[in-house]
């Protein structure tokens, strides 16, 4: 079955399926580093730390906006050829184990990822509440 896909088409599925579990781990890892970064900014909370906490928010939020947009568009097609590109080549290998603990491991980075996103957003909406009130 995965010989009716051309070389071309199957080079453009798999570079899909590499972006978007990239993606997966770029969600993850920017809530993670947005944690880290919110936790050290409580320890720091003056004006300028304020502003450069404001700027990073911003950067960090058009990341993890890109992983997500890239994660829901780019699902389209890997759902789409997934039995016969992903699926076919790993029960061809032995390899439905290693598949079935891959998903599991991307969705809970995109779970963890869209959590802490959703957590800190939160807290960053009473941040900017606070400096709005301050200028």
């Amino acid at each position: 079955m995965v010989d009716s896909i051309s070389p071309t088409l199957g080079v453009i599925i798999m570079m899909n399926n590499y972006f978007h579990d990239v993606a997966t781990a770029l969600l993850a890892a920017s809530g993670i580093a947005l944690w880290v970064i919110i936790k050290n900014y409580e320890e720091n909370t003056d004006r300028a730390a304020t502003e450069y906490f404001l700027r990073l928010y911003k950067g960090m939020t058009r990341i993890a906006r890109f992983s997500l947009y890239w994660i829901l568009i780019g699902g389209v097609p890997r759902t789409l050829f997934y039995k016969k590109f992903e699926w076919a080549n790993a029960v061809g290998h032995g390899q439905v184990p290693a598949i079935i603990v891959k998903h599991i491991l991307a969705f809970t980075f995109v779970g963890t990822g869209v959590y802490l996103w959703l957590k800190f957003n939160k807290k960053v909406k009473r941040i900017k509440e606070e400096y709005k009130k301050t200028l």
